[in-house]
Parts: structure tokens; C-alpha cells; sequence
């Protein structure tokens, strides 16, 4: 074989490694290019998608019984937290003032009432949107000034002559429960005074300007050593149910609708049953 041939048949071997080393190089190309494309595709997918739930902003209001004015604001303040850019204000009140309110137009997100007859009367106006959910359960207890000094054991002590002692209105529920409790025990009481809510009853007693008001267990807890508790049995006849309910005009529904899940949580339960109030 001559010299010349031998140099032809080597330059076409080296020709054909060179082309398939070029094809191969530009697979690899190829691939790293389509599986780049295909990252960044998902990447861009990925961050483009919608999250599970909205973000939450702006302010919830919240329409609630006198009584759930401690544990409320722990829970406005859980929620501003675990949102930011929310805000939760209050307006704690008698629970038939709300409802007066709420049905007159007053805007709000969401009402919490201390029994089923006060939230009907915003249901009765359809101003709800869905059905109240009972979240709570309430019990009623005596508080008395620090110390007891008038030995108050019962409801029964109650009528004592000379012995000051302040009710809530009984258009208010802690003042429908209270008589519901006496008329249970054929007892007639005529108090000094009758108040709108349950924290303008304790509050005269923490004054000392009444000697005993009957109010919840949760306020008496509150309050602390400001007064002293009394329980009594009559008041497992007048438990109050606590609903709370989305509200149909409401400005911000779905910062509304997580403050009531919140409130309905394991989270909320705990707070709530810390603060003495009963399961549902």
C-alpha cells in the first residue's frame, strides 16, 4: 500500500471521530439548553402560582360581648401577628346594644353575642351571612368585694336586707341568665341598680360601690383579686351560649372570615377556656 493512500484513509478516520464528537457535543448542548428551558419553566410556574389563601389586610371589625373583652383582644393581637397588615378593632358592649347597632347599619365584620336570642335579632334582620356558630358556653357566678365581708355563701344571700347588689339589665344576657337563676329558685331580689353590661356590674363592685353583682365566671377570673367569687348552683340552669357569626355587609369578609376561624380554633379554644369560658 502506498504512502498515499495510508495518509488518505487516516485523514478520513479523523474526519469522521471529529463529526461525531461534533454531534455529540451539540446533544449535550442541546440537552443542557432543553432541561434549562424546562427549570426555568417550572421555576417561572412555580412563582407565578396563586397561594392557597389571600393575603390579609386591612382592619377587621369586630362587634363582641361585654364579657369576651380579655380574651378577644389576646386573640385580635394572635391575629395581627400571624397577619401582617391586618388590624382588629373592637367595640365591646351589652350584646343587645350590638345588635341594635349592627341592625341600624353600623359597619362590622363580624359579631360575637352572649346568647342565641341577642344574635337573633340580627339574624331575624338576614344581616348574617351563613348560620351563627355557637364557639363558647358561659356560666354565671357572684362577685363580691375582696374579702366577702358579708358572708355571701348563695344566691339565697342575695336578698339580704341592707345588701347593695347590682344585676345587668335584663335585656343584657348575664341579666337574663341571672333571671332565669332566680326565678328558678323562687327568689325575689330588687337590685341597687341595673346595669348595660357585665363589666359596668363588676366594675361596682370593684369600686366598692356595691357590696355583690351577679356576672359571669369569666369576668370574676379577670378581674382578679379585685373581687371574690361565689359559686352558686342555680346557675347550671342558665348557661348562655355564645354565637358568633360572619356579617353580610361586611367591609373586609375575608379577614372577617379568618378571625372567625381563629376564634374556632384549637388555638382560640385554648385561649378562650384559659379565660374560664365552657365548651360549646
Amino acid at each position: 500500500m502506498t504512502r498515499s493512500v495510508r495518509r488518505t484513509r487516516r485523514m478520513l478516520r479523523l474526519a469522521g471521530a471529529g463529526a461525531a464528537a461534533a454531534l455529540a457535543l451539540s446533544a449535550c448542548s442541546s440537552s443542557s439548553s432543553d432541561s434549562t428551558d424546562s427549570s426555568n419553566s417550572s421555576d417561572s410556574s412555580a412563582s407565578s402560582g396563586t397561594s392557597t389563601s389571600p393575603k390579609l389586610s386591612g382592619t377587621v371589625t369586630v362587634f363582641a360581648a361585654a364579657s369576651l373583652k380579655e380574651s378577644f383582644t389576646a386573640l385580635g393581637k394572635e391575629f395581627e401577628k400571624q397577619h401582617p397588615g391586618t388590624q382588629v378593632s373592637f367595640n365591646f358592649g351589652g350584646s343587645d346594644t350590638l345588635a341594635a347597632n349592627i341592625t341600624g347599619g353600623a359597619p362590622a365584620d363580624v359579631f360575637a353575642a352572649a346568647s342565641p336570642k341577642t344574635m337573633a335579632v340580627v339574624t331575624d334582620q338576614k344581616d348574617t351571612a351563613g348560620t351563627p356558630v355557637t364557639f363558647v358556653r358561659n356560666q354565671l357566678e357572684i362577685a363580691t368585694v375582696p374579702g366577702n365581708p358579708h358572708k355571701v355563701a348563695s344566691l339565697k344571700d342575695l336578698t339580704k336586707a341592707g345588701l347593695k347588689v347590682v344585676l345587668c339589665d335584663r335585656t343584657v344576657p348575664c341579666g337574663a341568665a341571672a333571671q332565669k337563676a332566680l326565678d328558678a329558685s323562687g327568689l325575689k331580689l330588687t337590685p341597687v341598680s341595673y346595669e348595660q353590661d357585665v363589666k359596668g356590674a363588676l366594675t361596682k363592685v370593684e369600686l366598692k360601690e356595691a357590696d355583690a353583682a351577679v356576672v359571669y365566671k369569666t369576668d370574676v377570673r379577670a378581674a382578679g383579686d379585685k373581687v371574690e367569687g361565689v359559686e352558686f348552683p342555680e346557675s347550671a340552669r342558665a348557661v348562655n351560649d355564645y354565637p358568633i357569626a360572619l356579617l353580610k355587609n361586611a367591609p373586609n369578609t375575608e379577614a372577617a372570615k379568618a378571625f372567625v376561624a381563629l376564634v374556632r380554633s384549637a388555638e382560640g379554644q385554648k385561649v378562650l377556656s384559659e379565660a374560664g369560658f365552657l365548651k360549646p
